[in-house]
Order: C-alpha cells, then sequence, then structure tokens
C-alpha cells in the first residue's frame, strides 16, 4: 500500500515555493531579484519571506549598499534539508500513479 508523505506546509504556498526554488539555485538572492523573479508584490513577497524566516527556512540580512537599503534572503541548511524533502514528497505523489 503507498504512503502519501505530508507536504510541509510552510513550502506548500505557491510565492514561497518560488522563492525557495529561486534560493536553491542562487544559495542567496537581493529582495528585488526575488520580486522580479517570481512577479509578486513587494508587501506580499515581504510577508512570505517573513514566513520563511520564522519556519528558519532562511536568514535575512539588511543592510546597506551605496547609501541604499539592501535586503538579502539566504537559504539556510534546515531550509535546504526541508526544500529537499518537500520535493521528495511531491515526486512521491507523481509516482503513486506509475505501476511497475
Amino acid at each position: 500500500m503507498m504512503y502519501f508523505k505530508d507536504l510541509d506546509p510552510v513550502l506548500h504556498s505557491q510565492l514561497r515555493l518560488a522563492v525557495m526554488s529561486v534560493l536553491v539555485g542562487e544559495q542567496e538572492a537581493e529582495f528585488t531579484l526575488l520580486k522580479e523573479r517570481t512577479n509578486a508584490s513587494a508587501g506580499n513577497l515581504s510577508v512570505q519571506i517573513n514566513k520563511l524566516k520564522e519556519a528558519g527556512y532562511i536568514e535575512v540580512i539588511k543592510q546597506f549598499r551605496d547609501n541604499y537599503p539592501q535586503t538579502l534572503c539566504r537559504l539556510t541548511p534546515l531550509g535546504k534539508k526541508a526544500f529537499d524533502a518537500y520535493v521528495s514528497a511531491i515526486q512521491s505523489y507523481l509516482n503513486a500513479g506509475k505501476t511497475g
């Protein structure tokens, strides 16, 4: 009998998953790059970044560059582990219908 793995509710959100996908590829990214890649509004992106930060999946570094504020998001080891587990869980769903 096939058992379906639970999907991480933190990552089971389109925008949070998109942010994590970008960070898995880039390791770290500026807020503006994430906004551009995900096509999200600044407000919505901020909320979702905070949720990922609260879960410990990303680290948020606020700094200044050329006198302009810069927000940098970086994937944490916990975040990478959670993302890999999420991908694995999704794959188990996709493979459920396949027969030997």
